[in-house]
């Protein structure tokens, strides 16, 4: 992980030296709305290098794939959104623009104008709003949240990405968070929290997949913490698409709930390649796969490690496979975790096969010559026969 971030970091710099302007990672003040910086034509966002999705596209782009995003709507208007959005209704609009940014991390659609793209561009998005944000980092009621839910897994979304968790909990919303598991759905709720020692939900609830945030120096942005959080992925100076007039996108953005659209995004992809996988197999999927911490161990606030998305996918994994996070599996992870190791060129692939083959070779020759030396001692006589003797008469 510390190469791959050594890259990102690179990455990095050049993308600082192309950026015009910040966006606040805040949502907009009471009263106004969200609006676009312009169009982002910086280097590629690092998230997205770190991500990698273009590797993963020529096997999945995340089709037939339905992600909820659950919390202030999604602006339809955006053109690398147009056509993505289904059954949006009077969500598909949002003044907020947190839900926005979060759909576009998702399901981006590849534009020339832009370096930005979503991680599952083949995926359609479901916008469910269940609050307006109105200026306020604050999550909405959690019964209102627990509707949402079971709205989006009523509607057949296999990944829910809860956008703007509450910070509060309920009985409701731990009970839709069951149901939904129930479907087959994946919840995916980002460590949001403001202030030390709180808890954002459904983070910190049973079955759903609580996701923390990293900078491009793979150091943890969130100051929420626990035993619950499973995964990471990146959460500051990000770039998105923009709710808004004329569309567009917001960059340098830092706002850890953020982390939680890519890892939809890649719950999708997975869905859509391994499409005989329970909700819970693709939870442990990523788990399994991800980019362990320095400790080896689960970090209370990066979880197992940041997600890898290519192995995530592409990993042969046994189906029944024990992992950690999921109802009924043990709390700790193999010693050994499986991951797709890079791909190599293919000269370096034919040339492995040709060392093999000499090696097989060699082995071969020296197994003959073994046995011609032996068959001449015997006179070539089969080895289970004792060697005749002469008798005198």
């Amino acid at each position: 992980m510390r190469r791959r971030l050594d890259g990102v970091v690179a990455v990095a710099g050049l993308l600082a030296l192309g950026l015009p302007a910040t966006a606040s990672a805040a949502p907009p003040a009471q009263g106004q709305c969200a609006t676009p910086l312009g169009t982002y034509t910086g280097a590629v966002p690092w998230g997205q290098r770190l991500i990698d999705p273009a590797r993963i596209w020529p096997l999945t782009r995340g089709e037939k794939q339905v992600v909820a995003v659950v919390g202030t709507g999604v602006d339809g208007q955006n053109p690398q959104l147009h056509g993505q959005l289904t059954g949006g209704g009077d969500a598909a609009s949002d003044c907020d623009g947190r839900g926005t940014v979060a759909a576009g991390i998702v399901a981006a659609q590849p534009d020339p104008s832009t370096t930005f793209a979503g991680i599952a561009p083949a995926a359609r998005i479901l916008p469910i709003r269940y609050t307006n944000g109105g200026g306020s980092t604050e999550g909405g009621d959690p019964k209102a949240l627990a509707s949402a839910i079971d709205q989006a897994a009523q509607k057949g979304a296999g990944v829910i990405l809860v956008a703007v968790p509450s910070t509060s909990d309920s009985l409701e919303l731990a009970s839709a968070v069951d149901r939904a598991r129930g479907k087959g759905a994946v919840v995916v709720s980002p460590a949001a929290a403001t202030q030390q020692g709180g808890r954002t939900y459904p983070t910190a609830t049973p079955g759903a997949l609580a996701v923390g945030s990293v900078n491009v120096a793979g150091e943890p942005v969130q100051t929420e913490a626990g035993d619950y959080l499973g995964i990471a992925a990146p959460g500051a100076d990000l770039v998105s698409t923009s709710a808004g007039a004329g569309g567009g996108h917001r960059w340098g953005i830092t706002n850890p709930g953020l982390a939680a659209a890519y890892v939809a995004g890649v719950a999708a992809l997975v869905r859509a390649y391994q499409p005989g996988l329970t909700g819970d197999q693709v939870v442990t999927r990523l788990l399994l796969t991800a980019h362990r911490p320095s400790s080896g161990g689960r970090d209370p606030r990066r979880g197992w490690g940041v997600v890898d998305a290519y192995a995530a996918v592409s990993s042969a994994l046994p189906a029944d496979v024990m992992g950690p996070g999921v109802p009924g599996k043990p709390a700790s992870l193999p010693a050994v975790v499986p991951a797709a190791a890079d791909a190599r060129p293919r000269a370096d692939r034919v040339a492995g096969v040709l060392a093999l083959a000499g090696v097989g070779a060699a082995v071969t020759a020296g197994f003959a010559v073994a046995a011609f030396r032996r068959g001449r001692r015997r006179s070539w006589r089969p080895s289970r026969f004792p060697p005749s003797r002469e008798i005198s008469s």
